[in-house]
């Protein structure tokens, strides 16, 4: 179990390295519309562990993922600088599938016909008591 000190530090990061994406890091293959979704942070805090995904059509989670490697040393120079540890953990990018697992799921589940037991629509369409009572 994860101490207080590497949650609190996991989530430090994770808004340090989502903000470089979104603002200074200018490589091409990382899409703006890239997110950390979760951060782990090893208890020496040698290694921390970040989970990218991607919502933007024109680029995949690979693409991002790879350019946010080839931009390791910078991420990594700018972690040290803002959180002052004494070791900066060396970032490890892994893409993070679960977003795109859930609207999978949530397209299945829209093409199933499930009837409930009580329709909503046949209750609109019955008129109530108290409207035949007034006309």
């Amino acid at each position: 179990m994860a101490s207080s000190r590497n949650r609190k530090i996991a989530e430090e990061i994770k808004k340090i390295v989502s903000h470089l994406m979104l603002v200074e890091i200018k490589d091409p293959r990382i899409s703006k519309l890239s997110s950390v979704n979760h951060v782990e942070v090893t208890n020496d805090l040698r290694y921390t562990t970040l989970y990218i995904s991607c919502f933007d059509p024109k680029h995949n989670v690979e693409m991002t993922i790879e350019g946010l490697n080839s931009a390791k040393g910078f991420i990594r120079k700018e972690i040290g600088k803002r959180l002052k540890l004494h070791f900066t953990p060396e970032p490890i990018f892994k893409a993070d599938h679960s977003v795109e697992h859930g609207m999978h799921i949530n397209e299945i589940l829209g093409t199933l016909n499930i009837k409930s037991d009580e329709e909503p629509d046949q209750e609109s369409d019955q008129e109530s008591p108290e409207e035949d009572e007034e006309e």
